[in-house]
């Protein structure tokens, strides 16, 4: 099994039902909940959304102040109206917008945002990098 590899994300956040709220306006549907805790099947991975203290207390950390906003979250899209059209949503869904999607320097189309609790996505095309027709993202191999 190879080690290079992330089966579940967790995000830490403040209030469970509007970051779910949030997530479910943007058409991400929950695969399973519990007590504290939703979960987003996705692409190989899961994303869960937890309560900021119950997720401290978890990592055996309780009481610790956890932060946001060192990391970006990615979504690929293979066309700029993809990505406009997936910013719109974000912004529509209560999203804080951080940098509006725009032409980069290394050949893409990208922008940022932060969801309810900070958390940063980056939305982006990346003319080098093609998608497969179900999402999936697979580097080109190096020659």
């Amino acid at each position: 099994m190879t080690p290079q590899r992330v089966t579940l994300i967790t995000l830490g956040v403040a209030d469970l039902a509007r970051s779910r709220a949030f997530y479910e306006m943007l058409g991400w549907v929950p695969a399973s909940a519990q007590e504290g805790v939703v979960f987003y099947q996705m692409h190989g991975a899961v994303l869960a959304l937890f309560g900021r203290e119950a997720l401290a207390a978890d990592q055996g950390r309780p009481g610790a102040r956890l932060g946001t906003g060192a990391m970006a979250l990615a979504q690929n899209f293979p066309t700029e109206p993809e990505v406009d059209a997936a910013w719109d949503a974000a912004l529509a869904a209560g999203a804080v917008p951080l940098k509006t999607p725009e032409k980069v320097f290394w050949g893409g189309y990208s922008g940022y945002y932060a969801d309810p609790d900070g958390h940063v996505w980056e939305l982006a095309m990346n003319p080098f990098w093609p998608l497969a027709p179900d999402g999936n993202l697979t580097l080109p191999q190096e020659a």
